[in-house]
């Protein structure tokens, strides 16, 4: 009897199998969805994706399905667009079709549908549009808002300071530091960095709820907007969530990176010193004269691909994209680690170097490969932000102290850890010496 039930079940799985391949033919090829490699009844393509590193694996299977092919995550088919050329073709070319938000568990739990970054209702884009009209009141992109990121980095200099030159982990200051000028934005104070209601913010971002003491919500009585005092509270936690971490871990990865190439250190202090020199804050107007700075600073977010998946997307209908159809509802990855990472824009792509984004002579070279910040109408919010506060932290640090690593440079790893879908330095310490 054991013997008949063991081989029932074999016989059901590779009917099951087959029943899943037959389905798969069915659906894949032109005229149909992109091709991809067959997967397995409930378990999907588990056995190819390995989802510890997912933009590698992904990028593998480019290599033999090409720049659009499908897998399936479980039993959910997903279509991954890999390469400059199509994700541009979907997130800008046809912003319109490939803006929806993909499902996300995680936003789901957190948000309710609600907000910018996980939100797929029809609202998005009006909470989106006045996000970032509001900002821009607040200075975003004028010279309120740099006053703020410079007065948060005299504070940031005075804690480095504290450490008189022994070595610290950066990860807390850095955090505070960021985390404070959207405090300052948000709430309109900064806090001190030993503050213990900063500190449980920090610990807890639910507390962003309680805090909150804005009346954005003044358009309250009209819920059927998108202007409700939920909605509002979640997009300002979205902005929240989304100008702390990110910047942070850009920063704090940039540092790691200087650690690692002392010699470019030197080069971006010495640019410094020739341009802002030492009596007064570098600021934003000082990048267009500072051009292997802000190569260095491009070169960093290029290198570390920070977000290399993006945030899924989907369609709200069934789409025809190249030679296939991709069905309505259909999660959509967008490969921004492939289009940093390019090899024909960016020669020697896995290479740290800032020669990626100057020209011969020496001045900055844009290149519409740059897309950390994603692209087209689901493009990062905050990006202006984020790009002024990199900047003009770094720049800060580099015009204060020299950074030391506490170990040799050679044995610092700067390969990423994967945390998700996110590329995070690993824990490091460093010495600031007062220059």
């Amino acid at each position: 009897m054991e013997l008949l039930g063991a081989v029932t079940v074999v016989l059901l799985v590779c009917i099951a199998c087959l029943l899943s391949f037959a389905a798969w033919r069915r659906r894949s090829g032109k005229g149909k969805m992109p091709p991809g490699p067959a997967p397995l009844p409930i378990i999907g393509n588990v056995l190819q994706v390995k989802p510890k590193n997912l933009a590698k694996t992904l990028e593998k299977l480019s290599e033999e399905y090409g720049p659009v092919f499908t897998v399936h995550l479980g039993s959910d088919p997903v279509v991954v667009l890999h390469g400059h050329d199509v994700v541009k073709e979907a997130l800008v070319q046809r912003a319109d079709e490939f803006a929806a938000r993909g499902h996300m568990p995680i936003g789901d739990r957190a948000n309710n549908g609600l907000g910018i970054i996980f939100s797929n209702n029809n609202e998005w884009l009006q909470v989106r549009r006045f996000a970032l009209s509001t900002l821009r009141n607040f200075g975003m992109g004028k010279r309120s808002i740099e006053e703020r990121i410079q007065e948060e980095t005299d504070y940031l200099l005075e804690e480095i300071k504290k450490t008189k030159g022994t070595s610290f982990d950066p990860t807390f200051m850095l955090s505070c530091a960021v985390s404070n000028v959207i405090c300052s934005i948000v709430f309109g104070k900064r806090y001190d960095y030993k503050d213990k209601k900063f500190l449980a913010l920090m610990d807890n971002m639910n507390n962003i709820f309680e805090m909150m003491n804005s009346h954005w919500g003044q358009e309250q009585e009209c819920p059927s907007s998108g202007f409700h005092m939920k909605n509002l509270i979640t997009s300002t936690f979205d902005l929240f969530i989304a100008g702390t971490e990110t910047t942070s871990t850009t920063i704090r990865y940039g540092l790691l990176l200087l650690l690692k190439y002392p010699k470019i250190q030197e080069k971006v202090q010495e640019e410094i010193d020739r341009v802002v020199g030492r009596s007064r804050r570098p600021c934003v107007a000082d990048r267009t004269q500072m051009p292997y700075t802000d190569a260095v600073v491009h070169e960093i977010q290029r290198f570390i691909s920070l977000i290399p998946l993006a945030l899924p997307h989907t369609v709200n209908k069934d789409t025809y994209f190249r030679e296939y159809v991709i069905p309505k509802g259909t999660t959509i990855f967008p490969i921004l680690s492939s289009v940093l990472h390019d090899s024909k824009e960016f020669p020697n792509p896995n290479e740290f170097n800032p020669g990626h984004f100057l020209k011969e002579n020496g001045t900055f070279r844009k290149s519409e490969f740059f897309m950390p910040f994603s692209a087209g109408k689901r493009i990062c919010p905050g990006e202006g932000l984020a790009r002024m506060e990199i900047f003009l932290v770094m720049a800060t640090i580099l015009q204060n102290f020299t950074l030391k690593p506490v170990v040799d440079p050679q044995e610092l790893n700067i390969t990423p850890m994967l945390s998700g879908t996110g590329n995070v330095p690993s824990a490091y310490q460093l010495c600031a010496l007062p220059r």
